[in-house]
């Protein structure tokens, strides 16, 4: 039966159901940062699927995916999740944050991990990353969900802060204080994070169209960040990609309907080759 938490009042109380536990786990050290990972082999007699990477949002963390990374397992896939840095776990230095920094990150994380394609799911700020690193190794992606971010900061919102967004945010402060080796420092990281996001990325229609792996752009409803005609305009601008609206959701849709959005994602790498 789906599970529903669409005031995100159990997730700002618990956060996501904890990650099962990992076949291997730990630091890579990259460009003046260490970047935490974890790798998840999928069980059972079926050969794996197309690993997947998942990619999580702005001041989140990897274990913001506790509903996915179990559906995804029992799918028969590998995961790979990852903190991004100066999230969660992972540390950074004083450069200040690029998505194609965090794309690089991603791509040391594969090649420790000795991952040569794999699909990635990317969430808000992760889908900006997602993209990315598709157009510098198209070879290495085997597609990406793009799900809940914008491409030039015409595609964003004003910001107006709401009950839903608060809880979420209320979350992520217990969280960085828990996990990061810097919890005294949650201000000046939300400010650079925020400094990023209102300027970045600034892809041009021709930079979308040099996109050649497989994309699925999925909007929510009522996400509270991203306008639905950037997201339309971001389906048609990249070759081929599939255009999918989530009904009843927000930009919070893997914590409110978990079912409805992992259903998404495996009809997304159900097309995909290995």
């Amino acid at each position: 039966m789906d599970s529903f938490d669409d005031d995100l009042e159990q997730f700002a109380e618990v956060g996501a159901p904890p990650l099962p536990a990992s076949q291997r786990e730990g630091y890579l050290e990259h460009d003046g940062a260490q970047i935490w990972y974890a790798a998840y082999g999928a069980r059972g007699d079926r050969a794996p699927r197309v690993p997947v990477v998942l990619l999580h949002g702005g001041l989140g963390h990897s274990g913001n995916w506790g509903h996915q990374v179990p559906a995804l397992l029992a799918a028969g896939h590998d995961v790979v999740a990852l903190d991004s840095r100066g999230h969660g776990r992972s540390t950074r230095d004083a450069q200040p944050y690029r998505y194609e920094r965090m794309a690089s990150d991603v791509r040391a994380v594969l090649d420790a991990l000795h991952v040569a394609r794999a699909a990635l799911v990317g969430w808000s700020d992760g889908a900006c990353t997602a993209l990315i690193l598709a157009r510098q190794v198209p070879e290495r992606v085997a597609g990406v969900l793009f799900f809940g971010c914008n491409m030039d900061p015409g595609g964003a919102k004003p910001f107006e802060a709401t009950p839903v967004i608060e809880r979420c945010f209320s979350r992520h402060v217990k969280d960085y204080a828990q996990l990061s080796a810097t919890p005294e420092q949650f201000d000046a990281f939300v400010q650079a994070v925020s400094t990023m996001q209102k300027t970045q990325p600034d892809w041009s229609a021709r930079e979308l169209a040099e996109v050649r792996v497989p994309v699925m752009i999925v909007q929510s409803e009522h996400d509270e960040f991203i306008k639905r005609e950037h997201a339309e305009y971001l389906a048609r601008s990249i070759p081929g990609a599939q255009w999918l609206l989530l009904d009843g959701v927000s930009h919070f849709a893997p914590w409110q309907r978990p079912a409805q959005f992992n259903r998404a994602v495996e009809a997304f790498l159900a097309q995909l080759k290995g």
